[in-house]
């Protein structure tokens, strides 16, 4: 199968090409290899490997890249929270009007099968439980609240503490920042893509991805990666609000599989128009978790807990991915310990530049 990865020079896509090779498959990579990504010096391509170095808006180059293409694999996008909301034009353009120059231009080629690079933040906070009312959505958390150390939402009922669980697949939807919007934008114009041509999409709604290649020192980095960072100059990671905040860390290597999964199942065919899968480990642990054992298995220092907070992060979001795993027979295959092991000493995006 023949299969363009957009973003495939990036930390999730280089991930993807390498795991298409393995499984026999021929990729193609198109990316702007944009210095907030990549910083000066983007990584060399796969051997063998075909790369077009163009912006996904670009009509033109994106129908070039399209052509004897069997199906694509959607991981170009402009992540994480950014740094104010002057960043919203960006986040759209690079998202949304490249995913609707994409999707155009694979309708002209009758392409008929794509996978695109969700997100967990387009449900927003998880799922949650209320002793008196049953399960229930939370909204946003007040600023005074966060300011006084108040962290966990309460009922929006009765206001009492709640118990967080799984979130599935088929619960409301609900983005609370830019970034979380363009996501399940993305969503809907792939799956208007594959109603109007009658073709398939599968959206991996990826939930706290680290690893290996993870771009270091930019705000568009997951908290993961700045953890890393810190620990690397000899500082302790800077744990935001109390550190219990519930997370699904998974490795990337486990995502690419997932992404590979999905490409085969479409390119069968027999499918619905478009599905959602959550893709994360099932084992969930708290950010403040996820930095003692990173700084443990990098030998320190110790992680500080702040009490700082980011408007627009949820308190806790985890996965149900019960339906990726019966529908497409996947599994993680690095456990939490593995991967943070592997992670301490690995490199970071543009640690390559330093050390030559």
């Amino acid at each position: 199968m023949r299969v363009l990865v957009t973003g495939g020079a990036g930390f999730i896509g280089s991930h993807i090409v390498a795991e298409l090779l393995e499984a026999g498959h021929e990729p193609l990579v198109l990316d702007a290899l944009l210095p907030s990504a990549h910083g000066d010096r983007p990584p060399a391509p796969h051997p063998g490997v075909p790369r077009l170095t163009a912006d996904v808006r670009d009509p033109e180059a994106v129908t070039a890249a399209l052509r004897g293409v069997d199906a694509v694999c959607h991981q170009a996008a402009m992540v994480g929270l950014g740094k104010d909301f002057a960043d919203a034009p960006d986040y759209v353009g690079c998202n949304d009007l490249g995913t609707a120059v994409l999707l155009a231009a694979a309708a002209r080629a009758g392409v008929k099968a794509l996978v695109l690079a969700g997100s967990m933040v387009v449900y927003g906070e998880g799922r949650y439980t209320c002793p008196a009312h049953g399960t229930v959505r939370p909204g946003p958390r007040a600023v005074a609240d966060l300011d006084a150390g108040r962290f966990e939402p309460g009922c929006p009922d009765c206001g009492e503490p709640l118990t967080p669980g799984l979130v599935g697949e088929d619960a409301p939807t609900d983005p609370r920042n830019v970034y979380a919007t363009t996501k399940l934008a993305q969503e809907h114009l792939a799956a208007a893509w594959a109603r109007s041509t009658g073709s398939a999409a599968v959206s991996l709604r990826y939930h706290n991805v680290y690893g290996p290649g993870m771009p270091r020192d930019t705000p568009y980095a997951g908290v993961a990666s700045f953890f890393r960072s810190s620990l690397a100059n000899g500082r302790p990671p800077q744990v935001y609000e109390d550190g219990r905040q519930r997370r699904d860390f998974v490795h990337v290597r486990d995502v690419a599989h997932a992404n590979v999964l999905a490409l085969s199942a479409l390119h069968a065919g027999g499918g619905a128009p478009f599905t959602a899968y959550n893709t994360g480990s099932g084992d969930p642990h708290t950010i403040g978790e996820m930095a003692t054992e990173l700084a443990r298995a990098h030998g320190g220092p110790d992680p500080v807990t702040t009490a700082a907070y980011r408007l627009g992060d949820v308190r806790h979001i985890t996965a149900d991915s019960t339906r990726l795993r019966t529908d497409l027979g996947w599994h993680p295959r690095i456990t939490f310990t593995e991967g943070m092991k592997e992670f301490a000493g690995a490199r970071l995006r543009g640690d390559a530049e330093r050390t030559g």
